[in-house]
């Protein structure tokens, strides 16, 4: 449904999309917010990090630090109903402060389109490796053969461009088609495949994996290995799954009708990443346990390890075949929600949906190709060895760090910042009505107070450890 809204300064804003249904918010932020970052992600960080310390505060993280994050960008882009680059200013204007806060947006954007350059990337494996397990092309392989097939594919650029460009246009087609007929209806359909092959996939695992194991390595408190590291990691884990700073959610509240509740669907959304998370650790350990791997596999736990076991298992090609698809179910609705910002600053510069979709992705695989270089043709490249914090890292990790490690979070501390400190209390509880009082009171004091001192030691120890 496209309508023409007015802001609240009084002034008519561009002619937006809206939400169909209460419903298509609640699938659509969530669809934006879960994704590889809960399944492919969250896993080896839990492996990595100690298990169930690292999980019990990413519980937490996400309930008191990435929930009120996501009400306060819901809160921006549906007061303006603006896209993401031009949000912040708008409302900034209207309480009587300087349009300078659109650097909120700024950075969002930024961020957006950065880390869609190395997302699509991921994607682009993840639909390789369906296709290599779909056909049987690893299928049989020992575990050196299968560590020379993932080395010999990440050697070939062209390969990894190919896979990419696919995904993209996939994207794009979809993303072109708008909010009703592209991102609504891919959320709907999104959401119950992703679960009903995750519960597939679980039921599976459960039932041929090492479950005991499993449970004393995930559940069980092991205090011991719970360090400031492990806390702030667990932090920043909550923000990478979330997509808080990226602009997703501007975008998305931008859609959102001028009454709709929003720390409903943060909440919905802070639970639905907990809940894929836990699901998708289910899914892991206990085929890892059972062939012992290494559960401290890192990112290479779903290309390297994973593959081997279902290699080893009766009927693993299926099964693995089932996995990968999964996995770009996931990759699907973030990636069009990171497409968004971009997409909707081109069109609040005159440029039709198709035109400004299609333009956002060519760019998008654009920007990634310095990043599937450095895999490959350009890996003993350390484009910024200059600067200490950058020194002998490859362009990919150069991007990765500057989006993930530094724009994340300095655009999440400046929505802080803004919601939180220049938003006065009433202007912010009429924001959240609807809401209980005591929660509006709790998330206002959480924005103010909690959540900026955990973004700014998570921005500090990206620094400290980028220096390291």
């Amino acid at each position: 449904m496209t309508t023409v809204r007015r802001g609240p300064a009084g002034l008519t804003t561009n002619q937006r999309s809206s939400w169909s249904s209460q419903l298509a918010i609640y699938l659509g932020t969530i669809g934006a917010a879960v994704g590889l970052g809960s399944i492919w992600r969250f896993p080896y960080l839990a492996g990595t990090l100690g298990g169930g310390s690292f999980i019990g505060v990413f519980v937490l993280a996400c309930l008191i630090i990435a929930t009120p994050l996501l009400v306060a960008e819901y809160l921006i882009g549906r007061y303006s109903g603006l896209a993401p680059i031009d949000a912040a200013g708008d409302m900034a204007i209207s309480i009587g402060s300087s349009r300078r806060w659109n650097i909120i947006g700024q950075l969002a954007t930024v961020a957006a389109f950065l880390i869609s350059s190395y997302y699509t990337i991921v994607a682009g494996w993840v639909v390789a490796y369906a296709w290599k397990c779909g056909t049987g092309a690893i299928a049989g392989l020992s575990r050196p053969e299968l560590q020379g097939e993932w080395r010999h594919f990440l050697a070939n650029p062209w390969q990894l461009m190919g896979w990419q460009v696919g995904f993209i246009c996939a994207v794009t087609l979809i993303s072109a088609r708008g909010l009703g007929p592209g991102i609504e209806l891919a959320s709907r359909i999104r959401a119950p495949v992703l679960l009903v092959l995750l519960l597939f996939l679980d039921a599976y695992s459960l039932s041929t994996g090492d479950v005991a194991q499993t449970l004393r390595f995930v559940f069980a408190p092991h205090w011991h290995s719970l360090s400031a590291a492990v806390v702030l990691a667990a932090i920043g884990q909550a923000f990478y799954a979330t997509g808080v700073g990226m602009g997703m959610m501007l975008a998305y509240g931008s859609y959102m009708p001028r009454h709709a509740p929003l720390v409903r669907p943060a909440l919905l959304v802070s639970g639905s990443i907990l809940l894929v998370s836990l699901l998708a650790t289910i899914l892991v350990f206990p085929l890892v346990f059972r062939f012992h791997m290494d559960p401290a596999g890192g990112p290479a736990l779903v290309f390297d390890v994973l593959p081997t076991a279902f290699a080893l298992m009766p009927g693993g090609r299926y099964i693995g075949t089932i996995f990968f698809v999964l996995l770009i179910f996931a990759a699907l609705t973030p990636s069009l929600a990171g497409l968004e910002p971009v997409t909707a600053w081109l069109q609040a510069r005159g440029f039709q949906r198709w035109t400004a979709a299609v333009a956002s992705g060519f760019a998008i695989w654009v920007a990634g190709i310095g990043s599937v270089l450095s895999f490959n043709w350009i890996a003993g490249w350390h484009p910024l060895e200059v600067v200490p914090i950058l020194a002998g890292k490859s362009l990919f990790e150069v991007v990765d760090f500057v989006a993930g490690n530094l724009l994340l979070p300095v655009g999440a501390l400046m929505t802080c910042l803004f919601v939180g400190w220049r938003l006065d209390r009433a202007t912010f509880a009429i924001e959240l009505s609807g809401s209980p009082a005591l929660v509006v009171e709790f998330c206002r004091i959480l924005l103010r107070y909690v959540c900026p001192v955990a973004i700014a030691a998570v921005l500090l120890a990206a620094l400290v450890q980028g220096h390291g």
